[in-house]
């Protein structure tokens, strides 16, 4: 009887062809889900996809880590990780790592805009900065070199410059041991660093840390709650925000 049912040979190359379109889709080069596809890639596909794939790491991926070991980026909204998004609330614009990272860090801008100094008032020209180009890392090893991540800002790069302290009165100090208390010990401030550097706010966890979705799973409940996350007025004296803070 001659058998009707498919190759094992066909087996493997859907499989191996459905396999590819996964992996092509995860890193965005397909416009639909790898398993929507109703036929396996042919050889010229997976060579086309490929040559897209090494393009686009070429293009953003610089293979060398920032300070706190995530991959710095060479652009930002070119299809990478890191994209230009809004401070709710503010009229502001920041360019930081999309996802967890983002809702972390832009928590941070929106607490010091609330709590401790409107930002971007009578056109401040730079009232927050988020990514910079690698090559303006002078120091891979230096905290404000996550910046070429997308994993840290500088609240007004031109007025808390690096190695000054005093940036801060002693009720703003409160607010920002608050604001970390928030992070969770995910985010460290600049101004607690032997260099201070009081303007800069950046991750302290490396990829992968389960820490920091807890952190931004809180943050975005807060932020889908009445009374609850930025720009809610709290009282700082409370006992127990005084004692959560001084862990931070």
């Amino acid at each position: 009887m001659r058998h009707t049912g498919p190759t094992r040979r066909h087996v493997l190359t859907t499989t191996a062809g459905v396999t590819a379109a996964a992996g092509l889709a995860s890193a965005g080069l397909l416009a639909v889900p790898a398993v929507a596809a109703p036929q396996p890639f042919t050889n010229d596909e997976l060579k086309q996809a490929l040559r897209r794939l090494e393009a686009r790491r070429r293009r953003l991926l610089t293979g060398r880590p920032s300070a706190n070991r995530w991959e710095m980026q060479k652009a930002v909204d070119a299809g990478g990780d890191i994209v230009t998004r809004p401070v709710p609330g503010t009229g502001l614009k920041v360019s930081v790592r999309q996802g967890d990272v983002e809702t972390v860090l832009v928590h941070v801008i929106r607490r010091f805009h609330y709590e401790i100094d409107t930002l971007g008032l009578r056109e401040e020209p730079r009232p927050v900065e988020g990514w910079v180009a690698p090559s303006k890392v002078r120091d891979a090893g230096l905290p404000e070199s996550n910046q070429a991540s997308g994993t840290a800002v500088v609240i007004r790069p031109d007025s808390y410059p690096p190695g000054v302290r005093g940036g801060f009165t002693k009720e703003q100090h409160l607010i920002i041991r608050d604001i970390m208390a928030d992070a969770g010990g995910v985010v460290r401030w600049g101004g607690d660093d032997r260099r201070p550097y009081e303007g800069l706010f950046y991750l302290t966890v490396r990829p992968g840390d389960p820490r920091l979705t807890q952190v931004a799973t809180k943050i975005r409940t807060w932020d889908e709650t009445p009374g609850l996350g930025a720009g809610v007025l709290v009282d700082l004296t409370q006992p127990s925000r005084r004692r959560r803070a001084a862990r931070h």
